[in-house]
């Protein structure tokens, strides 16, 4: 007899969706090819150093906390929220620091004394950010497009009907500009299209949705890391009866008839009528799914001409010292920044002046840390992996963050007493994500973001989606959305 559901991964997105299938009564077992969960929001410990190896910020705080009252989760079991402040620390080229402040007056002060022209914009922009949220983040956001009852109510009708609003005919970076007119306060705002892995020249204005998220929502830090979030659901999915194996490796989805009949794993077969995948959409559909039929290499064409997001490159450095002058998040900007895209989207090889994010966890927890110490989590933007480049360019890369490091007054390098690193290579080989891409597929087109696969598929019948590649998209709280977004398709 089938077993009621299995979830393939236990990444964010799977850890949600077994929990919401766990609260309706379902019979859930999860699959893992890694031997812990948490997916790409991993941790790594070494030489009395703590890291994150994924998301550092948490936004959108009320959908964790929709999850943990779903699950009837007991303040044992909830992570503390701490709201961070400065949300970054900003080093530009020409040796300006700006903080961008979680609170807005401040936040436009800071601005007046960087550029005065464009203080009072912060606030029309964020307006502007604030109405795109409104408008689309009922119908795009908490209701799976496949739910036609939902799109088509008089109160989405009218939202369809006020497209133009949410601004999906220009791209980030022109609308930021037309706010805007120091280069260095658009370079701000541009970057966050990157929270999808983007490209701000090319992915439609309805991006600039996210500095709202941030700037009026809130970023918070999840005390112990990020992964005492993924340790939380692990915890609650296993009280409500979730199984989890692990270090199995899912190698097909049975299908038979037109619906999901099990999983492949390992060379053996165990029966499902209802499969949720939180792997990598494409992967899933292009990977799992393939069985050589005609139908299967249509499916595969079309899902292999999707745009993966932007890969990155991480290194992990245990530093010696404590660095007055950082912030809990820290972004040091590269010279030319569509010089840097360019790279990465067009050309498809590492960015020769990156752009470098630095996370610090060690600041809010000294004990990530041995005393007189930081553990650093340094990011750079990569393109997603292809033949030319999949082991291009690393070394450089490492070259390009110490000398960007070294231009805003940090020469560290003979301070590292400790490094790992996380390529995108690595990211394809580990998470199964498709050509290293971090947040699944990007929205560098008009109709992209709006237009990623689908929670619950027409062909199989009994197959599911879910995670960053999956709709809503990437990102802590709509990779939770989208394991609950699953779980109600298969309700």
């Amino acid at each position: 007899m089938a077993e009621d559901i299995g979830v393939i991964g236990a990444g964010l997105g799977g850890l949600s969706a077994a929990i919401h299938l766990a609260v309706r009564g379902k019979d859930v077992t999860v699959f893992e090819k890694n031997s812990s969960v948490g997916g790409k929001a991993s941790e790594l410990q070494m030489d009395g150093f703590r890291f994150d190896t994924g998301p550092s910020l948490l936004t959108m705080p009320f959908v964790l906390e929709q999850l943990y009252d779903a699950a009837d989760a007991s303040a044992e079991e909830r992570v503390e929220l701490v709201p961070v402040d400065p949300i970054c620390r900003y080093f530009y080229p020409d040796g300006t620091v700006l903080d961008a402040s979680a609170h807005e007056e401040t936040f436009r002060a800071q601005v007046r004394a960087m550029a005065p022209d464009d203080a009072d914009a912060v606030t029309r922009f964020l307006d502007y950010s604030q109405r795109i949220y409104e408008l689309t983040s009922d119908i795009f956001l908490f209701h799976s497009l496949t739910d036609l009852k939902a799109l088509l109510s008089w109160k989405n009708v009218g939202i369809l009907l006020r497209l133009p609003q949410i601004d999906p005919f220009r791209t980030v970076h022109a609308r930021t500009t037309s706010f805007f007119r120091d280069p260095r306060i658009v370079q701000l705002f541009d970057r966050y299209a990157t929270y999808n892995g983007s490209n701000p020249y090319a992915a439609p204005a309805t991006l600039n949705i996210i500095p709202y998220v941030e700037y009026r929502l809130g970023g918070y830090y999840v005390r112990g890391g990020m992964y005492a979030l993924v340790r939380s659901l692990e915890s609650i999915a296993r009280r409500l009866g979730v199984r989890f194996r692990f270090d199995a490796r899912v190698e097909g989805i049975a299908v038979a008839g037109g619906k999901v009949t099990g999983l492949r794993i390992d060379g053996g077969h165990e029966p499902f009528d209802t499969v949720v995948s939180n792997a990598d959409a494409v992967f899933t559909m292009t990977r799992l799914l393939d069985d050589g039929s005609p139908r299967a290499l249509r499916r595969t064409r079309r899902y292999e001409r999707l745009e993966p997001s932007c890969s990155g490159l991480v290194f992990l450095w245990g530093v010696r010292g404590q660095n007055s002058r950082l912030a809990h998040h820290n972004i040091f900007f590269s010279d030319d920044y569509a010089e840097e895209f360019d790279d990465i989207f067009t050309r498809r090889v590492p960015p020769r002046d990156p752009t470098v994010y630095v996370s610090i966890t060690s600041h809010a927890d000294p004990s990530h840390a041995p005393e007189g110490h930081e553990n650093w989590f340094v990011l750079v933007n990569m393109p997603y992996v292809t033949d030319e480049n999949r082991d291009a360019g690393i070394p450089e890369v490492r070259a390009a963050v110490l000398r960007r490091l070294r231009h805003a007054g940090l020469d560290i390098e003979g301070d590292i007493v400790c490094e790992e690193t996380v390529t995108p290579a690595d990211l394809e080989q580990r998470y199964n994500a498709n050509r290293g891409s971090i947040y699944g597929i990007s929205s560098n087109s008009r109709n992209a973001a709006f237009l990623r696969p689908r929670n619950a598929l027409r062909s199989p019948k009994g197959l599911y989606l879910c995670g960053g590649a999956a709709h809503p998209g990437g990102g802590v709280p709509l990779v939770l959305l989208s394991g609950k977004l699953a779980a109600e398709a298969v309700r």
